[in-house]
């Protein structure tokens, strides 16, 4: 068998004795990831993160230039989902854009009350205004209402002194034909008085 073993110099040959259980493949060495997987479970769980277990700074460990690239990132998204969903019109997003640069939302949720709340007081405004514009339009109504109650009084305070002016005329013109008529008849003439019963007997 050693000397089979030791006359063999091709692959074919160790396949072949292999094969015939003269040489037996050695397993491969395990290299468990078992405990690693463990340790790993129980760190995204927040266990071995104490101080001990530290070796850099809070930087080094989590910069703050990566945080602030997630969170613009996050608004940014969502600010061009919302805007592509007509949620928002071009100059409400530019706002809010310039805002998020500007470290005004801590988060998403901070963003998105940020603008519901900004939808609603622009709802409430338009609403106020567009009541505004219905009492103005109500007034106007009334005022231009009065206006022709007032026009059409004076036409008739104008019909009514017309009419009491030609009246007046009237009886004026009436008065003065009597006066006329009264001049030109002819005068009746004076009794004369009977004598005395007296004065007749002398």
């Amino acid at each position: 068998e050693i000397s089979e073993i030791s006359q063999v110099n091709s692959r074919k040959g160790i396949r072949k004795l292999n094969k015939d259980g003269i040489i037996l493949k050695k397993p491969a060495v395990v290299h468990s990831r078992a405990r690693v997987r463990l340790y790993n479970e129980a760190k995204r769980r927040g266990r071995h993160t104490g101080t001990g277990k530290r070796r850099g700074t809070r930087e080094a460990r989590m910069p703050t230039k990566v945080l602030w690239m997630r969170r613009m990132r996050v608004l940014r998204r969502l600010l061009k989902k919302y805007r592509e969903a007509k949620k928002i019109d071009r100059h409400l997003y530019h706002e809010l854009y310039l805002k998020s640069k500007g470290n005004v939302f801590k988060n998403k949720r901070n963003l998105m009350e940020h603008i519901h709340r900004m939808k609603d007081e622009k709802k409430k405004a338009k609403q106020l205004q567009e009541e505004l514009r219905a009492k103005a339009a109500r007034d106007a109504a009334g005022r231009e209402k009065a206006r022709k109650a007032e026009i059409k009084k004076r036409a008739n305070e104008r019909e009514k002194a017309k009419k009491a002016i030609k009246e007046a005329e009237e009886k004026a013109k009436e008065a003065a034909k009597k006066a006329a008529g009264a001049k030109t008849a002819p005068k009746a003439a004076p009794k004369t008085a009977a004598p005395a019963k007296g004065a007749q007997g002398g």
